[in-house]
């Protein structure tokens, strides 16, 4: 078993330099291969996804506590809870950022797909993040499931658990390689291998961690099921379109 602790002041640390860092591979990025966008449209989807994500990244994490929220509803501390700094989760900020972009583009009428340079500086940020969830120990509630494989971390409290970040953080490198590879992909191909991935992950993953569950899977687990089953219904028309170019 691996001593760890829980430091809970280094996670907003890590949280900053994973913003910092996805943003600095994502201008490096746009720098080297360009844009399928100007940057007017640009900005106006990444303030899209700013907001989006934030949004869904709030909702998704109050509801998967759902227990501790309807404690705060009968105590009446709603507010309070709502006002606290926890509560967040990456799949609700990736779903509600997917759906604020794709709406900001429809009234926008920005037609292109505009997610492949975001793909792998969301790996970067997410990796980097997690080293930060790993570091806050028992204080965030990412924590695995007691285990007694070799490589188990104590948090704090004795018990072995395990290092699911470290899981994702190893995950992510994959997934950072994959979405790198220098190959002719149709666009948006890259962010859409990026989001099936993680949120197939997470399906995956999220059974090694203690969550309240509805019908066998927490809310996050059901939410990832529900953004692959959009990715997969999306597509359809390609497929269709691209069956109609080979004809012709």
């Amino acid at each position: 078993m691996i001593p760890m602790g829980s430091h809970p002041a280094w996670h907003p640390v890590l949280e900053a330099f994973a913003y910092a860092s996805g943003f600095a591979v994502y201008r490096r990025l746009r720098a080297r291969q360009g844009d399928v966008v100007d940057e007017p449209h640009r900005w106006t989807v990444i303030a899209a996804a700013a907001v989006g994500g934030l949004a869904g990244s709030r909702l998704l994490g109050l509801a998967e506590q759902w227990p501790t929220v309807m404690q705060a509803w009968k105590a009446g501390r709603m507010l309070e809870l709502l006002l606290s700094p926890g509560g967040k989760t990456i799949v609700g900020g990736l779903l509600g950022g997917w759906l604020g972009v794709e709406i900001v583009k429809r009234l926008s009428g920005i037609k292109q797909r505009t997610g492949d340079l975001f793909a792998l500086p969301l790996c970067v940020g997410i990796a980097v993040g997690r080293v930060g969830c790993l570091l806050s120990g028992l204080a965030d509630d990412t924590f695995g499931k007691p285990t007694a494989l070799p490589w188990a971390v104590n948090l704090g409290d004795g018990i072995g658990r395990h290092p699911v970040e470290v899981y994702e953080i190893l995950f992510l490198g994959l997934v950072g390689v994959l979405v790198s590879i220098k190959a002719e992909l149709p666009e948006g191909a890259r962010f859409r291998i990026f989001l099936g991935s993680y949120l197939g992950w997470r399906v995956a993953i999220d059974f090694l961690k203690p969550q309240p569950l509805i019908g066998g899977m927490n809310l996050i687990q059901w939410s990832c099921l529900a953004g692959i089953s959009l990715i997969l219904f999306d597509l359809i028309p390609t497929r269709k379109g691209m069956h109609e170019r080979t004809a012709c």
